[in-house]
């Protein structure tokens, strides 16, 4: 029972930084059903990649020799760039999130459980119920955040939007000197 506890930690854990990046993109008119797609996007990565990390990890960041909080960091300025382009145009549609953009973004905020994947074994070997909680976890946390910042956003109008932008810009700024 403690291991299955610790893997809840660790996937509540994992989803913070996308939670951060949900209320952020909720704050913009995002879709009801791109709400949901995102959400299962992040899950499925939140999924595959401590998979991933724990069966190929070292090789492939060796190979790759990626900076995974730069590569979100950078991520995150352009979608901040994207949602002020979208603030100054001011028109009243919904916030253009389309797939390659949700695909992209849901990588992103993965690749800290692909790292996590690396040390996986030393805590359980059941990498399917790892890869399972975490799953539930990010879903859950990118839903609550999308709605968090959807609601948030309703009540303080183009201020909600600013905060996002900042929101992000912040969190972009301290992954690229992490």
């Amino acid at each position: 029972m403690s291991i299955i506890f610790s893997l809840f930690l660790i996937g509540i854990s994992l989803s913070m930084d996308t939670f951060s990046i949900s209320l952020s993109i909720g704050t913009f008119k995002i879709t009801k059903p791109n709400i949901i797609l995102f959400s299962v996007l992040v899950g499925l990565m939140h999924f595959f990649m401590p998979l991933l990390g724990s069966i190929l990890g070292d090789k492939i960041i060796t190979f790759l020799n990626i900076n995974v909080n730069f590569l979100l960091g950078v991520i995150l300025l352009f979608i901040g760039i994207e949602m002020i382009i979208d603030l100054i145009k001011k028109d009243d549609k919904y916030l253009e999130l389309n797939l390659f953009n949700m695909l992209l973004l849901a990588l992103s905020v993965s690749l800290d459980s692909f790292s996590t994947g690396l040390g996986l074994k030393a805590i359980t070997s059941d990498a399917l119920l790892s890869g399972l909680i975490f799953s539930i976890c990010a879903a859950t946390f990118t839903f609550m955040g999308l709605l968090i910042g959807k609601y948030s956003s309703q009540k303080l109008g183009i201020y909600g939007n600013i905060l996002g932008i900042i929101l992000l810009f912040i969190l972009g700024i301290i992954h690229i000197l992490k």
